[in-house]
């Protein structure tokens, strides 16, 4: 199959299979990936299964057309993309290995040989030239073993990507990628979101216009958007709002209770309810849901002095993966000595940021009226933030909304009339409580200023400490002017004066009419009256302090001499920061930068 002019496909499709790894359940089967690269020289990108040889020797020789390999590149040593080498060198015996030196010491214990006369070894920043074809070479350690490298032909754009972005699934079957691909990320690489951060800081240096991973379909169109999914998965942040339920029930009494928990959820909002029975469905989907979704509901019975043991397996498979960053129901059942629940937040207590809702459900056998009012309390609680989005069922005059303003870190929206605008501001104030108003001071240099003075309308969103560096870098380190802040966002909820609110990291936010303006020089003081405001969630503020210890990235500092932004992090380098200097990253002054130490 041809890729390019000069790439080939030649992988293979593995119908036979049932279990990936022995674990993973693929009914569509499972592409094995091997690619061509043909120039003056000629390099062969990774083998196949052990199943398939003869198969894939074929291809390679019909892509081939009478010409001998020069190299073979091993990116990865696990055994459906390694098993072939020595085949593959038995028939090829001029061709020279090029891998880590982690992957030849891997070869000595599969092969019983490292190739020590036949071999490249390569590093981070090699690279190996066929011609005009260039490869360079990406260090991935444990993404998702420690051998593991990435090519990129410069000539082509083309990132030969490893087991980065694959996906379970045989090529010659239709079917849409996110699914199979988040549940093959979860299973597989979820545990190394770190390593796979450190990838994409990589990758976001080159100029991608391709991605060729070891399974799964070649990635051509759009690539931000997997990018950008990649990067959330990797952070272990909320993919989607909504709440999955996960159960074990031995008498039907705790299916009944999850299956009211999901009608009051609707009931009270949630965009989506996922349900899996761990007995019977597939697991690995029910925790790649519980990585994608911002909330997880647990209920189960306790079973010997512990919990039923398809749980406490759901359990470790959230833990292993390095579970963070939700909210948890606790639904337990117990006729004469309930445990489940304790033991369950025992088995997470070292998950970081985690937030377990209250009330508990404790169920004593069967359900009863006080069981089904604690349902409801905490599908109310689960759903408190998707009530308060709503139009129609949201609290538009709960003044305990301004009981978020600190000095804590506010997106102000507004709209100029062509496009919606966002604005990270830090000087918000409450200033009467009858009326109610409230101050708001924006640079005059920013867009949204200008927007403001000429519309008098703007929503103040209070973020909370979940809010990402990224919402930070989204409508802080650019201009309205010149930017659709909003642009990625699939779906924008509104208040009444139409403007934006955010649809998550926030626990408030306010809708504001101009009343008058005070001119401060650098800033425009804006005198406000309320008109909407909402509490969304009773997540902490972020403020701006938090900011700084906790969301901002440590800038890269080492063996850089000038000063640093305390807002951003941009380094400038030189012996001295001129007075009006400006950061061209968030725009805040000279006042702001220090030296570095």
């Amino acid at each position: 199959m041809e890729i390019t002019k000069d790439i080939r496909y030649i992988g293979v499709n593995d119908h036979q299979v049932d279990l990936f790894e022995g674990q993973y359940k693929v009914p569509n089967g499972m592409a094995y990936n091997s690619y061509v690269v043909l120039d003056e020289k000629t390099a062969i990108m990774d083998t196949v299964d052990q199943h398939f040889t003869h198969e894939w020797l074929d291809n390679l020789q019909n892509a081939l057309n009478g010409r001998q390999p020069d190299y073979l590149v091993v990116q990865h040593m696990e055994p459906d993309h390694s098993a072939n080498i020595a085949a593959f060198m038995k028939v090829y015996d001029k061709t020279v290995i090029v891998s880590s030196q982690k992957a030849f010491e891997m070869m000595e214990n599969f092969f019983g040989t490292s190739y020590e006369e036949r071999r490249i070894v390569v590093k981070e920043g090699d690279s190996l030239s066929l011609g005009k074809h260039v490869l360079n070479f990406v260090a991935a350690p444990m993404v998702h073993w420690p051998e593991v490298i990435m090519t990129y032909d410069s000539y082509e754009r083309a990132l030969f990507s490893a087991d980065a972005f694959g996906k379970f699934g045989a090529l010659d079957v239709e079917e849409e990628w996110i699914d199979e691909a988040r549940r093959y990320y979860i299973g597989i690489v979820g545990k190394y979101g770190k390593q796979v951060l450190s990838v994409l800081k990589k990758a976001s240096s080159l100029d991608i216009s391709m991605i060729l991973p070891l399974h799964g379909p070649f990635l051509y169109k759009n690539l931000g958007y997997y990018l950008n999914l990649y990067q959330t998965w990797a952070s272990y942040e909320a993919e989607k709002d909504g709440v999955v339920i996960c159960y074990t029930s031995v008498y039907g009494h705790t299916r009944k209770a999850v299956e009211q928990l999901g009608e009051q959820l609707k009931n009270f909002n949630a965009p989506e309810v996922k349900v899996y029975d761990l007995a019977r469905d597939d697991m690995s989907k029910a925790v790649a849901d519980a990585f994608a979704y911002s909330k997880l509901v647990l209920a189960t019975t306790t079973y010997n002095a512990d919990i039923y043991p398809f749980m406490k397996e759901f359990i470790h498979h959230l833990t292993e993966r390095n579970f963070q960053n939700k909210y948890i129901g606790l639904v337990e059942n117990g006729s004469w000595a309930p445990l489940a629940a304790k033991t369950m937040k025992d088995l997470l207590a070292n998950q970081p940021n985690l937030t377990f809702v209250n009330p508990v459900v404790h169920i004593k056998s069967a359900l009863n009226d006080t069981n089904r009012q604690e349902i409801e309390d905490l599908a109310k609680v689960l759903c408190i933030d998707y009530v308060a989005r709503d139009e129609s069922r949201a609290n538009k005059s709960d003044m305990k909304a301004l009981f978020s303003i600190g000095y804590g870190l506010y997106v102000v929206t507004s709209n100029d009339g062509k496009k919606d605008n966002g604005l990270i501001v830090n000087t918000v104030a409450q200033l009467t409580d009858n009326p109610f108003r409230v101050m708001v001071s924006i640079n005059k240099d920013n867009y949204s200023h200008h927007v403001i003075r000429q519309t008098g309308i703007m929503n103040v969103n209070c973020l909370n400490i979940e809010a990402p560096f990224k919402v930070f870098q989204q409508f802080g380190f650019q201009s309205g002017r010149n930017a659709d802040k909003f642009k990625d966002e699939k779906e924008l909820l509104r208040s009444d004066n139409g403007l934006v609110f955010l649809p998550r990291y926030i626990n408030a936010f306010f809708s504001l009419k101009v009343e008058d303006y005070k001119d401060l020089g650098t800033h425009g003081m804006f005198i406000c009256s309320v008109t909407e405001a909402r509490v969304i969630n009773n997540v902490e503020t972020m403020t701006y302090t938090y900011y700084q210890k906790n969301v901002k990235p440590k800038p890269e500092t080492q063996g850089k001499k000038g000063f640093v932004c305390k807002v951003c992090g941009y380094v400038y380098e030189g012996d001295e920061l001129p007075d009006d200097f400006v950061c061209p990253l968030c725009k805040h002054g000279a006042a702001d930068f220090e030296p570095i130490q």
